[in-house]
């Protein structure tokens, strides 16, 4: 009888952890890997904005960090992680 109790009193807490998992664990990774993906297919030319809201065109593309030219006369240096996402100019 201590069987059936026992899982009974654990069963909620895996239909909870699925549920989290799937619901918030799951789309957070997937969301981490299309970041990264994004982050390695920069090259330049490519017009970015970063987290601190800049929008610039990428200069150059070294391991950690990336160039940005903001306008004629300002060129940044930034971490490669900063960069929020990539406009897509059509």
């Amino acid at each position: 009888m201590q069987e059936g109790n026992l899982l009974t009193s654990i069963l909620p807490l895996i239909v909870l952890f699925a549920i989290f998992y799937f619901l918030i664990i799951l789309p957070q990774q997937r969301q981490t890997r299309a970041h990264r993906t994004m982050l390695s297919e920069l090259k330049k030319g490519d017009k970015v904005i970063t987290s601190g809201g800049l929008v610039g065109e990428v200069t150059n593309v070294e391991d950690d960090f990336i160039k940005i030219k903001l306008n004629d006369n300002v060129i940044v240096k930034i971490v490669k992680e900063h960069i929020a996402k990539r406009l897509d100019e059509k």
